[in-house]
């Protein structure tokens, strides 16, 4: 490689990820009080600076046109290479508020998200892209922008080539519960495969209740039918990965996830009157799902009235669904419904 040559994407290496505790920020910004209250002043709270790193978009590779919002692929100053989701895209900022305490919280989890970034993006780099779609897009996007870690060599998953373990299934169906993700599907797994592991993507479509702040708790507190996730014929361990997960959804750990997002990302949120104000209401509803999640966490039989399950060419070649085990009031009581509904 010639000197001040680029490395390419797969040659470069990211540094040992840090043991994921609710105290992880402890190393970069102390909380300005050892107490944290959803209810508490700003002050009190102390939340955490600017804490994602902020790169700046050096070149626009392409688009990718496999979502709607029309994510592309760029370069940054830190010789990284992103997939970028815009500020300017029709599905708005929130889409990438989620993005962030979404996928913040699933890595302090132990979960696999790609590394995020904040991404100062200069219209001008766009003027010399030939889609007219792709300039108009950049052109509406200018300023802080969002990146997530490009995976060279990644693929699709796919359920009849990657076989995943209950206990892993388990964790990311109870996850998606909390944050009531209804993208990682059959049909859209939102999940790629890096090294031989599962990685998450694409948290944009979680979190319904922050589009109608007044009703979010109402929301939250209803249950997550996962009867066509695209793990949900694993036979996710739902139990076990409460009883790891649960506990580790804190109040402190949820206001580090909540710090992440910029504010200008929160700023002037209707019925709120400042970007802080905004960040605790994202803590309160995650706060009080995570404790009773799994308990309504929906599995059902597919029945005639229920035709969207996985079909029969994915579920005929995997491993049947564990039945529930003897005992199990709620699970059996489901199963009869499902049967009853379908007659």
């Amino acid at each position: 490689m010639g000197e001040g040559a680029r490395p390419c994407a797969a040659a470069r290496t990211r540094p040992a990820p840090v043991p994921l505790t609710p105290g992880y920020y402890a190393h970069f910004l102390p909380l300005a009080s050892e107490t944290l209250s959803v209810e508490g002043t700003v002050e009190e709270i102390g939340w955490p600076g600017k804490v994602l790193e902020e790169v700046v978009a050096t070149r626009y590779v392409t688009p990718l046109r496999e979502g709607g919002s029309l994510p592309g692929i760029v370069e940054a100053d830190d010789l990284g290479t992103y997939v970028m989701k815009f500020t300017g895209a029709g599905q708005g900022r929130k889409t990438l508020v989620a993005e962030i305490i979404c996928g913040e919280l699933g890595r302090r989890l132990g979960l696999r998200v790609p590394e995020l970034v904040t991404i100062e993006l200069d219209p001008v780099i766009g003027l010399a892209e030939p889609d007219q779609e792709v300039q108009e897009l950049l052109k509406a996007s200018g300023g802080l922008n969002l990146g997530m870690d490009y995976l060279p060599g990644s693929f699709g998953f796919d359920p009849l080539a990657y076989e995943v373990g209950a206990a892993e299934a388990g964790r990311i169906v109870w996850f998606d519960a909390l944050i009531n993700n209804v993208d990682r599907s059959w049909r859209n797994p939102n999940l790629l495969v890096w090294h031989g592991d599962l990685w998450l993507i694409d948290h944009g479509a979680t979190m319904i209740w922050h589009h109608n702040w007044p009703g979010a708790q109402a929301s939250a507190a209803k249950p997550y039918n996962a009867s066509d996730h695209v793990l949900a014929p694993f036979g996710p361990d739902i139990a076990a990965a409460a009883a790891e997960l649960a506990p580790l959804v804190t109040e402190e750990l949820l206001t580090e996830v909540a710090a992440d997002v910029p504010d200008v990302w929160l700023a002037g949120e209707p019925g709120f009157e400042s970007a802080d104000e905004v960040r605790r209401a994202y803590v309160a509803p995650l706060l009080a799902r995570a404790a009773t999640i799994h308990e309504r966490i929906t599995l059902d039989a597919p029945t005639a009235t229920r035709p969207s399950q996985a079909p029969g060419w994915l579920t005929e070649r995997l491993p049947p669904r564990p039945k529930p085990a003897a005992g199990d009031d709620r699970a059996e009581a489901a199963a009869r419904t499902g049967e009853e509904a379908g007659r």
